[in-house]
């Protein structure tokens, strides 16, 4: 494939990546990393910053900034491990929890966001994309 071919195909996924992000936020109320970040909190329990990082496979500073936004805005709770200060636990709110089931009963409503693919088009496409992000 030639190079620019390849600038196409990539510039494609970006443009698609931002309108479906900021379809998400519209829909959520959430950006998508903190929705996620959200998730990841929510699934585990009380859990560390580094355990955040490692599910989601971003930086320590993009977790931290994440997590200093997130609370600002009452969505979790952080606090030092007594027997490591270096370590941070977080646990979410009951104001995060009542708003990620809101975003569900939202998204079950309406369900417009990615009903553009089939299931199987989904499918497809989020094999493709794990192979891309092996790379």
């Amino acid at each position: 494939m030639e190079l620019r071919d390849v600038s196409r195909l990539l510039y494609q996924i970006k443009l698609a990546d931002q309108r479906v992000a900021t379809a998400f936020e519209n829909e959520t109320g959430f950006s998508l990393t903190r929705y996620e970040m959200l998730m990841v909190v929510n699934e585990k329990g009380v859990c560390s910053q580094s355990e955040i990082k490692d599910a989601m496979n971003i930086d320590h500073a993009a977790v931290t900034r994440h997590l200093k936004i997130l609370e600002d805005k009452g969505y979790v709770l952080r606090e030092r491990n007594a027997a490591n200060h270096r370590e941070v636990f977080v646990r979410l709110t009951d104001d995060a929890a009542r708003d990620l089931r809101s975003c569900e009963q939202k998204h079950d409503a309406s369900n417009h966001l990615m009903s553009v693919l089939s299931e199987d088009e989904m499918a497809q496409l989020s094999a493709l994309l794990e192979k891309l992000n092996q790379v």
